[in-house]
């Protein structure tokens, strides 16, 4: 353990000594065109997500192992998926991907463009992972990942050999270990915020263990009155981060005085996914079983200034959306396959594209490439014989999958 706080706490001093040094060396974004031609499938993933034989009378009777969602790296060397077998796989980005030409598409028919490079079985359902902020392949010692699952404590793994480092615990009432519903690393990576019901309780993440900071949301009736859901922070560094919860409300604190600044309502189901843009005066939300995506104006939360719709009218998956890298778009998935990306200066529709035949529950754009990830899946229920492969043939290529997208860029449209 104390390996393990010296490695963090060296990394907490790299980070913070060298704040402007990281600036100077991040890789700037590439503009994207969305009025261009549509994004080419240049990698896909689909067999290792299915099961080729149910293990069990239960899997045979449900058959519903699915994608949940999929998020790049912060150095954008590789992706991270979460899929129902409480499974987390990372698979590294071919460093040729986006240098080859011509441009190789990937067939959505054939096997899968490569296996995973790590695999991490969790013991329960995955409610929610995030990355470390300052993660750098280059730099092993935070180079790692956060998870949370079911009546288990918050995971940080090394994303390199796949090992635990360390767990942060949280107990209840009756001293016995309650699992976090959702769960951030402030904008510095030196604190891991954790949503449960009605509560926050934030880590020191260079304190591995059970020592928090605990604090009571629902106050004089007003903020989260239910299950925090989803946790959001500010790139503009400005100590601001948004809660949203299942209560249909999303709130917006302050992280230096944990001080409520505002209560927003309006989401028509309960909110999975809180997005502030990239200069922190605007905020995005979406919920479940509701058909919005509403962006708010945080220095004038009166009203709604706009809405995006997406195909989520009937289901409870948690369906992200994303704001390209140079934050003049939105793209987002829904229940018919289809990936819908938005002007955020107007809030109109820009165009969109087919990325899958089932619901597309996760999509999200490289920090600087002119790339995208994207993962498709739901739940489905039926009875299969248990001597058969049934399970494996009846889903298409394009079902229960992940893809990588390259989108045309501006470079690459004034060279042709």
């Amino acid at each position: 353990m104390d390996t393990i706080e010296e490695e963090i706490r060296e990394e907490e001093t790299r980070v913070e000594g060298e704040g402007e040094g990281m600036e100077e060396a991040t890789w700037q974004p590439v503009p994207l065109r969305f009025d261009a031609s549509p994004p080419l499938r240049v990698l896909h993933f689909s067999h290792q997500f299915r099961r080729t034989k149910p293990n069990t009378k239960m899997e045979a009777e449900s058959n519903n192992n699915f994608l949940k969602g999929v998020k790049w790296s912060p150095d954008g060397s590789c992706f991270l998926t979460c899929s129902d077998d409480n499974s987390l796989r990372l698979f590294y980005l071919p460093q040729d991907v986006c240098s080859t030409q011509p441009i190789s598409i990937a067939s959505i028919d054939e096997n899968d463009s490569y296996n995973a490079g790590l695999v991490i079985n969790e013991g329960e359902s995955v409610y929610d992972y995030c990355w470390y902020p300052y993660m750098s392949a280059s730099d092993p010692t935070g180079c790692v990942f956060a998870s949370t699952t079911r009546d288990h404590p918050i995971h940080l793994w090394d994303a390199i050999t796949g090992q635990l480092r360390c767990t942060y615990r949280a107990y209840d009432a009756m001293d016995e270990i309650t699992a976090a519903l959702s769960i951030s690393f402030n904008s510095f990576g030196n604190k891991l915020f954790a949503g449960y019901n009605k509560m926050m309780r934030v880590f020191d993440v260079h304190c591995p263990g059970r020592d928090f900071e605990q604090y009571s949301l629902n106050k004089r009736d007003e903020g989260p009155s239910g299950l925090v859901s989803s946790i959001g922070f500010s790139p503009a560094q400005n100590g601001m981060f948004a809660l949203g919860s299942y209560n249909q409300t999303i709130s917006i604190y302050d992280e230096n005085t944990m001080e409520r600044l505002y209560v927003l309502h309006g989401q028509q189901g309960g909110v999975t996914h809180v997005q502030f843009s990239k200069d922190g005066n605007y905020l995005y939300t979406g919920g479940r079983k509701d058909p919005f995506i509403l962006c708010w104006d945080i220095r004038n939360t009166g009203g709604v200034l706009y809405k995006l719709y997406r195909s989520a009218e009937s289901t409870n998956q948690r369906i992200s959306f994303d704001i390209e890298p140079c934050g003049r778009h939105l793209a987002t998935g829904g229940q018919d396959g289809l990936v819908h990306i938005y002007d955020l200066q107007t809030g109109q529709w820009v165009t969109g594209f087919q990325a899958a035949s089932d619901t597309v529950n996760g999509f999200m754009f490289h920090p600087y490439l002119p790339l995208a990830a994207s993962s498709s899946g739901h739940r489905r229920f039926g009875t299969i014989d248990d001597d058969s492969d049934e399970s494996s043939s009846t889903l298409n290529g394009d079902e229960n999958c992940c893809s990588i997208w390259r989108f045309p860029s501006s470079e690459e449209m004034s060279e042709s």
